[in-house]
């Protein structure tokens, strides 16, 4: 026990000459908080001082005001446990020059607080994955659409899933991000279960929850939040698949099909307006008659905004979309006019 203190005083000696060297105005020292006291119980607070400005640290531990050296800002040795508590303030005291070494080292700013957040493990450098996802989705709810915003979610629940399967944990700092943790991570997708049952994960699926992994690693990289990119030797493989399109003589046929349920032709119509315009289902759904003008050929267009990527629009109505749209149009005034007709009956 004498040896290991012997160190730890040496340790300390080390350290203080060399922040003695670095900045004039660092100064750390124990107190006790006697306003906090109970039954002459007082918790010791450590207290760091850079260029006159404070921050304070509640160490956790208690101590009889009676067996508190108000000159030496240590524990009386002779009680019991004195000496054990000194010797973790010793350590406490050696760790806070560590991380005053440290933030010298890394050329930034050197505050109390700074001290204080690297100690706690809450600066930068302690951020861990979670902590960036959730920052993440948090802050882009006024920028991300809200279905981008909900694949991130998905893939959160992923990296959670992973991190308590495989990893046995529930959350890990950003600086142990590496190559082998992407490929595991992908490894464990593609073998695993998907989340939902109806779409299982296959190698675009799963490439998409790596690529938002990527980027999210990005943006820690813009932050400061870790030193490299862990992505640098991986490359995302998506498989490309030839799309299929409907031919004129099939588009014609789905055009004149009877259905006989209303909502199959309400369907239907949907599927043909968009066809001939372009527009996404989203766009369709949000389209409203503010969108519909005439040209300066006269006749009407769409003028819209894609909702994904907020691009403007000008689409030309041709004959087809346009009877469509007049078509709902006039259904839907026959449903008012109903309505009007049974409410003055009652």
């Amino acid at each position: 026990f004498r040896s290991d203190l012997t160190f730890v005083n040496k340790s300390i000696i080390h350290l203080k000459r060399e922040a003695m060297q670095t900045s004039k105005t660092f100064n750390i020292h124990f107190w006790l908080n006697s306003v906090k006291k109970k039954n002459d119980l007082a918790p010791i607070y450590a207290r760091i001082t850079v260029d006159g400005k404070r921050a304070e640290i509640s160490l956790k531990r208690s101590i009889s005001v009676t067996y508190w050296d108000t000159r030496s800002k240590r524990a009386n040795w002779r009680v019991p446990a004195g000496k054990a508590l000194n010797a973790y303030l010793d350590q406490v005291y050696a760790d806070l020059l560590t991380c005053h070494k440290q933030l010298l080292a890394e050329s930034k700013y050197v505050t109390a607080q700074a001290i204080k957040a690297r100690y706690l493990g809450e600066d930068e450098q302690h951020k861990t994955l979670l902590q960036l996802v959730s920052y993440h989705n948090k802050n882009m709810v006024s920028i991300l659409k809200h279905g981008t915003l909900k694949n991130y979610f998905t893939t959160e629940r992923y990296i959670k899933r992973y991190l308590k399967i495989k990893l046995k944990t529930n959350d890990i700092f950003l600086k142990q991000l590496s190559y082998k943790f992407i490929i595991d991570f992908e490894q464990f997708l593609r073998n695993g279960k998907s989340i939902n049952d109806a779409q299982p994960l296959r190698n675009n699926g799963v490439m998409k929850h790596v690529e938002r992994l990527k980027k999210l690693t990005k943006l820690a990289l813009r932050w400061e939040w870790i030193e490299k990119d862990p992505f640098l030797r991986f490359s995302l493989k998506f498989k490309k698949h030839e799309r299929t399109f409907l031919s004129q003589t099939e588009l014609e046929i789905l055009e004149s099909a009877e259905l006989p349920k209303e909502i199959h032709q309400k369907t239907r119509d949907i599927f043909v307006f968009a066809c001939y315009t372009g527009l996404s289902y989203i766009d369709v759904k949000l389209l409203s008659d503010n969108h519909i003008v005439r040209g300066i050929d006269g006749d009407y267009w769409i003028f819209s905004k894609r909702e994904k990527t907020d691009e403007p629009l000008k689409i030309p109505l041709l004959e087809k979309p346009l009877k469509i749209l007049k078509n709902m149009i006039r259904n839907f005034m026959v449903r008012i006019s109903c309505c009007l007709y049974f409410q003055t009956r009652r």
